[in-house]
């Protein structure tokens, strides 16, 4: 087929993508109290032998550069060996659910360098400077620029049509997250208080997932993984795509600062270990889904459809000032829900040693790279690459004929661009053309926008797809 080619690796700045201890359950309200009891250095040793501890969250899987695939292929510890100052070093990786609890730690002294998304970042932040325990970022691990990181699930019979209807619901989300974030900012885009307008479940990804397959909770906001994996289960369906929002979302990687003063070639061994397993997910985006779902007990299909060479995450380790931009606007966000007071987040940012880790050159290319383009994509059985196609209505031609063969087949929201899998997207019938969405809101806000387009099951566009003539 003329329109259909490998995909080719992004090597450059852009893409990509975790097990560890028993996960602590920790909120973000709770980062708010004093610790007691707490001290000590995480990073240990005896002078000669140097134990550093690393945070990260195995399943959120944009940040699987500075957690989960780093982990896996071993890079850090091969740069601290590499360093050459005659200690010895051992790393210790502690796996948690989400960056409240990594933040507890690190302010306890207990963690050294943690990865977490752009709202718990602020915590952490205002977590550091009000216990004397600053902390800084340093770098960034995965990150959308429109928010699609982000998304609001229904269950798959829910009569739920749209934002709007979600007034008087119960939503579950994790606050102080990202998604926590997301949800609060598009409610007020749909003229819903998101403190009295709905009546929010403040509760661990994993336990908002079991509300809402019970019947507990109306609807579900959360951060990659968990839209994604429930769809793919089929235990939900998309009600709300964050890149309605067209606002940036990212994790990142922060480090405390008496640690980063003390041991700098430490912190910039990480940091040249996460740019080796950016590139790494560049270069072999199949097998390092295949690696993360080993890791993580997630589904590689899921874990390749935010992570892979066209997923719903870009991985590079420059912090960009749209990204930095991104992060002062959500200060204002946390404040409201009483989370934090002001935040100099400039002061938080700290890039040298990214800089030195990289190279001035280098990291240059990085803040000047641009996501890779929206591209339909087929994952076939037994594959260690997949096909890119130049349309959707071509990836489902090629899905008709190949049915028993496709372990996955993904393909872009026709207005947002986010990535979704194709046989969870609502299709919109568009004279010749097939165009995908994410939500069936998004498809009917296009298809009253174009006559004579309507919406359409799976099914029907797959038949569609098959009859049409190639060159469609």
């Amino acid at each position: 087929m003329t329109s259909e080619k490998r995909m080719a690796p992004h090597r450059t700045a852009l893409k990509r993508l975790v097990p560890g201890r028993p996960v602590v359950a920790v909120t973000a309200v709770a980062l708010l109290l004093p610790l007691a009891g707490c001290g000590g250095d995480a990073e240990a040793g005896d002078g000669s032998t140097v134990t550093v501890t690393v945070g990260y969250q195995s399943k959120t899987i944009n940040t699987v550069t500075a957690g989960t695939l780093l982990r896996s292929l071993g890079y850090f510890e091969k740069q601290l060996n590499a360093l050459g100052d005659g200690r010895t070093y051992k790393v210790n990786w502690q796996d948690y659910a989400t960056g409240a609890p990594i933040t507890a730690q690190m302010t306890a002294g207990k963690i050294d360098i943690g990865s977490m998304g752009d709202f718990p970042l602020l915590i952490n932040a205002a977590r550091g400077k009000q216990l004397n325990r600053p902390t800084r970022l340093v770098s960034v691990t995965g990150y959308n620029l429109r928010g699609g990181l982000n998304t609001i699930v229904t269950a798959p019979d829910s009569k739920l049509a749209s934002l709007k209807d979600l007034r008087g619901k119960k939503v579950s989300t994790s606050i102080g997250s990202a998604a926590d974030g997301t949800l609060v900012r598009a409610l007020q885009r749909a003229g819903i208080d998101p403190q009295d307008g709905i009546e929010k479940l403040n509760q661990q990804p994993a336990v908002g997932a079991s509300a809402l397959s019970a019947g507990s909770a109306d609807a579900l906001s959360q951060f990659v993984a968990w839209p994604g994996l429930l769809a793919f289960q089929g235990k939900a369906k998309a009600l709300y795509d964050g890149a309605e929002l067209n606002l940036p979302t990212f994790h990142g990687v922060t480090a405390r600062q008496d640690f980063a003063k003390k041991r700098p070639a430490v912190l910039e061994a990480f940091l040249k270990a996460q740019s080796q397993a950016t590139d790494y997910l560049h270069d072999h985006p199949v097998t390092a889904s295949e690696k993360v779902a080993k890791a993580t007990g997630l589904p590689a299909e899921v874990v390749h459809l935010y992570n892979g060479g066209h997923g719903i995450a870009t991985f590079g380790l420059a912090l960009k000032p749209r990204l930095i931009s991104a992060l002062k606007k959500d200060v204002a966000v946390l404040k409201s829900a009483k989370l934090v007071g002001d935040i100099d987040v400039d002061a938080f940012v700290d890039d040298r040693y990214v800089k030195r880790a990289l190279g001035t050159s280098a990291y240059g290319e990085q803040l000047a790279a641009v996501p890779p383009a929206a591209a339909s994509e087929v994952w076939a059985k037994g594959a260690t690459e997949t096909r890119t196609f130049n349309s959707p209505s071509s990836l489902l031609r090629y899905v008709s004929g190949h049915k028993d063969s496709v372990r996955a087949a993904y393909v872009p929201d026709t207005t947002t661009g986010t990535l979704w899998f194709a046989d969870r997207a609502v299709w919109v019938a568009d004279g010749d053309a097939l165009r995908p969405f994410v939500t069936a809101s998004g498809a009917r806000a296009y298809a009253a926008e174009h006559e004579g387009a309507r919406t359409l099951p799976y099914a029907e566009a797959l038949a569609r797809a098959a009859a049409a003539p190639e060159s469609s």
